[in-house]
């Protein structure tokens, strides 16, 4: 029988662990290990994969895999679901589709997405509320040349999140996470005065080198936001 990733993986971590593998040292290549394991490439690229993911190697396309001369500490962020956000805390979720269309993907977004000029996109404002009271704006733009059934989707019930995880993988993501200040639309959309501070996500999915969506979540004044690493 074949090892499979996981087996590949332990192995690499115990080699690594044990000092056989030096911080620094060079790793034998996919082609190589697959060789030793007796196990396909793919198998052993989940298992370098996941190991660099970790930060316990890096990977560099020409010059190959090498212990990392230290362990790399990263925070991870998942892609939540607010509806489970919202119920896991035992409170009850509403949500609300405040305007959808379909247009040419203005300037500013063609350059933050790499699209063609012309490209069209699926723009959706959201809302998304915790016992009745707003908990959640979101601005969310989806590149239809990647992902064209966006097009005929029914947001009405359903918000573009748990629409978009069953539609398509992620191979990356891209965060950030600034202050911002109500304007009178977020004001009035999330029950808050004017100028009031707010803790603004910006998120970028893509899979295979392409953007598939981009979102703007602003959150209600006195959001927590959490991570594990």
């Amino acid at each position: 029988m074949s090892a499979t990733y996981r087996d590949i993986k332990a192995d690499i971590l115990g080699k690594i662990t044990r000092g056989e593998w030096k911080p620094g040292s060079l790793i034998p290549s996919e082609l190589e290990l697959a060789e030793v394991y007796g196990a396909a490439r793919a198998t052993v690229n989940r298992a370098m994969r996941e190991l660099a993911e970790e930060g316990i190697i890096e990977r560099k396309r020409k010059s190959g895999s090498r212990v990392r001369l230290s362990p790399l500490r990263q925070a991870r962020f998942d892609i939540p679901v607010i509806r489970h956000q919202i119920e896991e805390q035992g409170r009850a979720y509403r949500y609300a589709l405040v305007r959808s269309e379909v247009i040419e993907a203005p300037d500013w977004l063609c350059a933050r997405l790499s699209l063609p000029g012309g490209a069209r996109v699926r723009h959706l404002t959201c809302l998304h509320f915790a016992d009745g009271t707003p908990w959640l704006h979101e601005d969310r733009w989806i590149n239809l040349t990647l992902l064209p059934r966006a097009e005929a989707a029914d947001f009405s019930a359903m918000g573009p999140t748990e629409w978009l995880v069953t539609q398509i993988p992620f191979s990356a993501v891209e965060i950030s996470i600034s202050a911002t200040a109500a304007d009178a639309t977020l004001a009035a959309h999330l029950d808050c005065a004017v100028g009031e501070p707010l803790l603004m996500t910006e998120r970028l999915t893509h899979w295979d080198g392409q953007t598939v969506t981009y979102v703007r979540l602003v959150h209600r004044p006195g959001h927590r936001m959490t991570t594990r690493y």
